[in-house]
Parts: structure tokens; C-alpha cells; sequence
């Protein structure tokens, strides 16, 4: 049988995408790693198969990337495992099988007991041939809206769902006023009967294209395949400018509709990602990881997480997905619990403005309606700290004082 335990520097790296595990083992890492990497690639981890040759052995079998003796003295420990190119149409199958095979089986596996992916890496030129631009992303939302030196203003409908059409264009229409860059719907509103999108794009897009075209709308396409598919292409051919999708809609579905719809916003949303990515669960992807599949398939913005509010998120894990989001030119919004008190500790606490102000129950629920909301807002990005309207949000939500000691532990 061929040896699957080598080094990095020993194979042709171009030929497989390499994969960064934490495994946790009953008896030892050696015998984890194993199960994961045959298992996951040539055939039964225990069982070879009659049909099995030593060269589809070779040529279709995972590699561990560790020293087998190491790796036998060790319950657990991090593991690098390289998977063969030649396992996957990669154009093709995309990011739903790169997941299938690192995200699968080994799940099943009774020997073991943790496995997290870390980092999942694909060979240069292959990421530069699978990889998708955004349409906008960072560089082209500043120009789209001439927003420079300050982060972005995004804003999230409320209430999430109940609103007609005709109601919905009403909170718009303050939201623009109050000075938003970005709109999104809600993630629960996708197609509901109250407010279908057959009804609600074309009276948002062309109230939008006359009275602020340099805003961009996110409606929420959310749904079972080829639905959300079709309804990209309902918003696209009606004029819309982006487009709002979850992750249950499925990881594979943002690189699908990118294909279709190359001049589309993507916003990425990722209410629910826990029950896949919370570092506590035994079986779990890193969130960097599921940002960098966003910068693979096209997104433009995505709900990278929060500093602040009330998510549920350490440091490490932001500021790994920030690094990320910002190499692949990804704008990442911030929200849940976003307020206008916020916005200059969380400059400071980045270093940056390269972040959208994500908020939605701040801005409706200002004390004084949705345009003082967005206002604040406005003046929170604007430094304008002496308006009635930032004044009165403060007092509601406060203002959060930056520390020394946060910008050492984000940025």
C-alpha cells in the first residue's frame, strides 16, 4: 500500500487543495487522521476494496501531511491533510463538494471525537481560475457612492416581516433621507404573500433608480434552488441592483448566482452559521473559512460579525474573518446591536473604516422615527456629535468609550 504520511515540501502541491484540521482522537491522531483521510478520499478507512490498484491508491488517495510516529504519541492535536484535485470537477461541483469532502464522513467516524477546519487552501493558480470577483466589493462600493474616509452606512428593514410593499417604499424612502449608502431586507422575508417579490422590486427599484441610484438595495431572495436562482434573475432583469441571501439557502448557491448575474450585489448573510461554525460544537467550521468560500464565490458584503452589540463572538475569531474578508476585498457589516455609540470605538478599535455600519433597530427605533434614526447614524460617521438627533440616541443607547487595551486585542 502506498504511504499517505509526507511532508509538504514532498508532493506537488499543485495538484491538491490542503486543509488545516484540529482532530481529537479515542486512541491517537495517527489513527484519526487516517480514518479522515482515507475515508474521505479512496474508500473505506479500514476495508480496502477488491476493485482498489496501488496507482488509484496513489492518485486518489488523501495525504496527511505529519510525521506518522509524531502523530501516534498525540489524543489530538492540529493535522494537515491534502486532498487531490483529481477527486473533484472543481468548476463544476464547487464549494457544495469541497465541503462534501472535508466537511463529511469523518463525522460518522466513532474513533473521532473532534474535527474542526481551520483553513482550507487552494493551490494559487487553481483559486485564481475557481475564484469569482464581486461586483462592487470594497474598491467599487467607495466609488459607486463616493464614501471615502469613513465606513460605510447600511441599513436593515424593520419590522422583518408584515410590511406591504407600498409601507416598505415608506421606510425607505426615510432610510435614504436619513443618509444610508445600503439597504438590506430582513433574512426572514424572502417571498411571503403580504409583500411578494413580484410586487415589492419593482416599486422599490424604480422609486430607487429616480430618487437615489447611488444606494444599494439587498433584496432577500432566500429559497430552495432553482428558486433563489430565478428570483436573482427577477431582481436583475427588473432593475434591482443586489440581492440578500442566508446561508440556508446553501454555501453553493452565492458562486451560482455570481455566474448568472456578474453586475449584482451579493450581500452574504449569516444568521444560523452556529449551528455549522460555533467553536464550542466538537464538529465545527472556522467562520474565516465559510468568509473565505464568500471571497471564492463573489460576495460583496457579508455579515462578518460584531464588536460591541450583543453577538455572540470572541476577537480571534473577528478579527481572523476580517483579515480574510479584506484580502478578498469584501465589505463586512457590522450589526447586531449596532448603534450610533459605536461607531467611533469601533474605528478605533479596527484601524480602520473599512466596515459598514449595519443597523436596524437603532435607526427605527430612535425616539424620534426612522429618519432622526438614520440621521444619527449619519452623524455618528460623520462626527457630528453636537445634532439633536445623535444626542437623542445617545441618550438611549449611550456611547461606548474606546480602550487601549480592545485595539491590542482586535487590531
Amino acid at each position: 500500500m502506498v504511504n499517505i504520511f509526507c511532508k509538504e515540501n514532498e508532493i506537488e502541491t499543485e495538484n491538491y487543495f490542503i486543509v488545516t484540521y484540529f482532530l481529537e482522537s479515542k486512541t491517537n491522531l495517527r489513527e484519526a487522521a487516517w480514518n479522515l483521510s482515507i475515508g474521505q478520499s479512496i474508500g473505506n478507512p479500514n476495508n480496502r476494496s477488491i476493485w482498489e490498484t496501488e496507482r488509484m491508491f496513489l492518485d486518489h488517495s488523501c495525504l496527511i501531511l505529519e510525521d506518522e510516529e509524531t502523530l501516534r504519541g498525540k489524543k489530538s492535536g492540529v493535522v494537515k491533510i491534502a486532498f487531490p484535485l483529481a477527486n473533484i470537477n472543481l468548476e463544476e461541483d464547487g464549494v457544495s463538494q469541497i465541503l462534501c469532502h472535508i466537511a463529511g464522513g469523518q463525522v460518522d467516524i466513532l474513533e473521532i471525537q473532534k474535527c474542526h477546519i481551520l483553513d482550507v487552501v487552494l493551490p494559487e493558480l487553481v483559486e485564481k481560475e475557481f475564484r469569482l470577483d464581486p461586483a462592487y466589493g470594497i474598491d467599487g462600493f467607495r466609488k459607486f457612492n463616493g464614501v471615502e474616509d469613513k465606513p460605510f452606512f447600511g441599513g436593515i428593514i424593520k419590522p422583518k416581516v408584515g410590511m406591504s410593499p407600498e409601507v416598505l417604499l415608506e421606510a425607505v424612502k426615510e432610510m435614504v433621507e436619513g443618509g444610508v449608502n445600503f439597504i438590506k431586507e430582513d433574512e426572514l422575508l424572502g417571498n411571503p404573500s403580504h409583500c411578494p417579490l413580484e410586487s415589492r422590486v419593482p416599486i422599490i427599484t424604480n422609486w430607487l433608480k429616480e430618487n437615489a441610484p447611488n444606494v444599494i438595495y439587498c433584496f432577500c431572495i432566500n429559497g430552495d434552488s432553482p428558486y433563489a436562482l430565478e428570483r436573482a434573475k427577477f431582481v436583475s432583469d427588473n432593475g434591482g441592483n443586489g440581492i440578500h441571501i442566508n446561508v440556508w439557502s446553501g454555501l453553493g448557491v452565492y458562486r451560482a448566482i455570481r455566474k448568472q448575474n456578474p453586475n449584482l450585489w451579493i450581500h452574504f448573510q449569516k444568521s444560523g452559521d452556529k449551528f455549522f461554525t460555533d467553536r464550542r460544537a466538537p464538529f465545527h467550521i472556522y467562520w474565516p473559512v465559510i468568509c473565505k468560500i464568500a471571497g471564492w464565490s463573489g460576495s460583496d458584503s457579508i455579515h462578518a460579525g460584531m464588536i460591541g452589540g450583543y453577538m455572540n463572538q470572541d476577537d480571534e475569531e473577528l478579527v481572523d474573518a476580517l483579515k480574510v474578508l479584506w484580502d478578498y476585498n469584501i465589505v463586512p457589516a457590522l450589526s447586531c446591536g449596532m448603534h450610533p455609540g459605536l461607531v467611533q470605538y469601533i474605528n478605533q478599535a479596527l484601524d480602520s473604516f473599512d466596515w459598514m455600519a449595519n443597523v436596524g433597530g437603532a435607526m427605527h427605533g430612535h425616539p424620534m422615527g426612522t429618519l432622526a434614526g438614520g440621521l444619527a447614524m449619519k452623524q455618528a460617521i460623520n462626527q457630528e456629535f453636537e445634532e439633536t438627533e445623535y444626542k437623542k440616541a445617545i441618550e438611549k443607547w449611550g456611547s461606548k468609550e474606546f480602550s487601549p487595551d480592545l485595539a491590542y486585542r482586535i487590531f
